[in-house]
């Protein structure tokens, strides 16, 4: 939500202040009464905290939170668009935000820390704490351009240059990946124009069933002991090989031993399994061929 009925200027810009804290650009809900309200998930993710409720409740006064319906109903505010924005988001505000930086162990949150530090210990010293005007030209709107103070300062450039450096590594892994991309293309033409690329190198994986379908469309399982036998030795033929015994076949499927021996047998005469050997108990052990 834009701030174009914002009566109130900020000394310092409310986007460096909490790049400042966070090292990250937050979402923010600004309301017409220059209160800012931030997403508590894009903060508690930014700053590394694991277990967001009850980061929020040991850190956050409920004063501090709400939700985004309520915060908004409290202005007669619409809930802004997208589906980023719902209802139920638990939202803070500026107080809550810099408590959750305070009661961050990250590294890049000490500079932000120690700056709240000063200001405090200035408060207690001084009764006020005030910004210094900047070294720069008024800006044409006659207001009064303000200095970032130090810690901040560098902070803001620490961050900025992880980024920039975070961009370049991107934009490096971008460019090896697209040389990457150039050279197989190049390398699967040069085997299509000589021939050696003539079937893909490994065939799509089947299913028990369109095995048998494929035995059945072939005439090779044409009666029914057959396909119960084959039904049952597929899915392990798919998966390394089958290794049953034929009085094992015969009480699953329900036919004879003998009738079982008779449907192996024409499997391997039709080549639809190769005996590959037998296990020390004589048990035979069937692959594809």
């Amino acid at each position: 939500m834009n701030e174009q009925n914002n009566t109130r200027k900020d000394a310092i810009d409310i986007n460096d202040f909490v790049y400042a804290a966070t090292g990250a650009r937050v979402r923010r809900l600004t309301l017409p009464d220059g209160t800012h309200w931030f997403p508590a998930a894009d903060v508690l993710n930014k700053l590394g905290y694991r277990n967001p409720r009850k980061t929020l409740a040991d850190h956050v006064p409920t004063e501090h939170r709400e939700t985004l319906e309520t915060v908004t109903g409290g202005h007669g505010l619409s809930i802004p668009a997208g589906r980023e924005w719902r209802r139920d988001m638990n939202l803070v505000d500026l107080q809550g935000l810099i408590r959750l930086v305070n009661g961050c162990t990250k590294p890049s949150a000490q500079p932000f820390k120690a700056w709240v530090t000063e200001v405090i210990v200035a408060v207690h010293r001084h009764g006020s704490y005030s910004l210094e005007p900047a070294a720069l030209q008024p800006t044409p709107t006659t207001v009064t351009a303000y200095a970032v103070p130090q810690q901040l300062a560098d902070a803001l450039v620490r961050f900025e240059e992880r980024v920039d450096r975070q961009d370049e590594t991107l934009r490096q892994i971008d460019t090896k990946q697209n040389v990457i991309v150039d050279m197989l293309r190049d390398i699967t033409q040069t085997l299509r124009r000589t021939g050696n690329l003539s079937r893909p190198v490994q065939a799509p994986e089947l299913t028990p069933q369109q095995l048998l379908s494929n035995w059945k469309s072939r005439n090779l399982v044409v009666t029914e002991d057959v396909h119960k036998v084959a039904a049952h030795l597929a899915p392990a033929l798919l998966h390394g090989g089958a290794n049953y015994s034929v009085e094992e076949i015969s009480v699953h499927t329900g036919l004879s031993p003998d009738r079982v021996r008779h449907s192996l047998e024409l499997m391997s005469e039709q080549g639809c399994v190769r005996e590959a050997g037998r296990t020390p108990d004589d048990t035979p052990f069937y692959v594809l061929p």
